[in-house]
């Protein structure tokens, strides 16, 4: 516990310790460095492609960037969330029929007796217990 909130702290400070640092910098995107640069290096160069959609604001620009960024992490995290819930319920099946003494991969029948600290219990299919 201690040790989490040692990492949790320096975390935090990471975080707010921008915020009082006054770099003396500006906040330019990668693309506009290129821009310029390349305009540096190659006066007479012409783009080959243009944009399909061009924001009217830089703000509606950033509001979109933020949005993709969004739903692709939504999107990797649900794949990621779907996989590690399918294996848990694969592990737990797994387990249930072991002590059941069912070997994997058989299909459960109606009805199974299992005995749980000294009583028998009759279990359906959808995990129903009856006494």
């Amino acid at each position: 516990m201690k040790k989490m909130l040692i990492l949790l702290s320096l975390v935090v400070a990471l975080m707010v310790m921008p915020f009082f640092i006054n770099h003396g910098g500006s906040y330019g995107g990668s693309d506009n460095e290129a821009e310029g640069l390349i305009g540096t290096l190659a006066p007479d160069y012409k783009p080959w492609f243009s944009s399909l959609y061009e924001p009217a604001s830089s703000e509606i620009e950033s509001l979109l960037f933020t949005l993709q960024g969004s739903i692709g992490t939504g999107v990797v995290f649900y794949i990621l969330g779907f996989y590690r819930g399918r294996e848990v319920r694969g592990k737990e099946s797994h387990a249930q029929d072991s002590r059941a003494g069912k070997a994997p991969g058989n299909e459960r029948s109606g009805g199974q007796n299992r005995v749980n600290d000294g009583r028998a219990e009759d279990q359906d299919d959808r995990g129903g217990r009856h006494a």
